[in-house]
């Protein structure tokens, strides 16, 4: 190669080496983007410094509320304290009568269930009567606890509400039994030993009486049927019928007391259904016959 060509050759070389090194080396500063302004802060200490001394967790004591309640507020609180202290007591005492109520009232269903069962009508009805005293006492001593809270009636009467409606049940379907008419409010009262004056039966809680009694008498004409006695449903029918009429003359809400009127209905069609079919089977006797043909 001659000597011309070899140096054009090595400038040629030379001029794509430097060529190569501009295109690998950073642009200058002036081509760079603007850096952000965090990055030009300076770094942050590495130990924080210490707080000052005066400085505390807690506010001053002259910033925070005072705790102490006035003499007025503690006064009435106080009072009302010691109120449902009392309240609670004489509650406790009410539901310790009432649950002997309750246990006497059950002893007195479990023997006038006996009805259903070929027994004399006077055992079973000596048996409920007994149990019946018992429960007259024992309305005489809620009678002298109430008398400790007088105006107050109301406010303890939901204690003994139930209890009272199996009573009024069981006494109305006792006193059916012995003379086939309706147990009124006063003689309910007086069976009980209550008066109206001070600690009397409610009006609702006597009617609630009288629907639970309704529902002993489908299987007590049913029962008496096959003991024989075809003349059992015609005496309940009318009477249920009387109830049942008495009943509509009232204006009931739509309450607890509605919903058992309602399910008198139900007790009244199943004894028609009884003595439906005792009369299209010509077992109905003649007297009622004769009773039927009058009506």
């Amino acid at each position: 190669m001659r000597p011309a060509a070899a140096a054009a050759t090595a400038s040629a070389a030379a001029l794509r080496l430097r060529s190569a090194a501009s295109a690998v080396s950073p642009p200058p500063a002036a081509l760079l983007p603007p850096r952000r302004a965090s990055l030009l802060l300076p770094p942050l200490r590495r130990f924080c410094t210490p707080a000052p001394p005066h400085a505390s967790a807690a506010p001053d004591s002259h910033q925070l509320p005072s705790r102490l309640t006035s003499p007025v507020m503690d006064a009435q609180f106080q009072s009302f304290r010691s109120q449902l202290d009392e309240s609670s007591t004489l509650r406790d005492r009410i539901r310790a009568v009432v649950a002997e109520i309750e246990s006497a009232s059950r002893v007195a269903t479990a023997a006038l269930l006996l009805v259903h069962q070929p027994v004399p009508l006077a055992d079973v009805l000596g048996k409920a009567k007994a149990q019946v005293e018992v429960i007259k006492g024992l309305y005489a001593q809620l009678g002298e606890v109430l008398k400790e809270c007088p105006g107050q009636y109301y406010r303890y009467h939901g204690d003994w509400r139930s209890e009272t409606q199996v009573v009024v049940s069981m006494l109305g379907f006792m006193h059916w039994l012995e003379t086939g008419g309706l147990l009124m409010h006063a003689e309910a009262q007086e069976k009980l030993g209550l008066s109206s004056e001070e600690f009397g039966l409610d009006v609702e809680d006597y009617l609630t009486g009288l629907c639970f009694m309704s529902n002993e008498f489908p299987r007590f004409v049913v029962n008496r049927v096959t003991a024989g006695d075809y003349d059992c449903p015609r005496k309940v029918l009318s009477f249920l019928t009387d109830l049942h009429a008495s009943f509509r003359m009232l204006n009931l809400r739509n309450d607890f007391l509605r919903k058992k009127f309602d399910g008198m209905k139900y007790d009244l069609r199943r004894v028609e259904e009884v003595y439906y079919d005792v009369k299209i089977r010509g077992l109905v006797p003649a007297e009622s016959k004769q009773e039927t043909t009058q009506s």
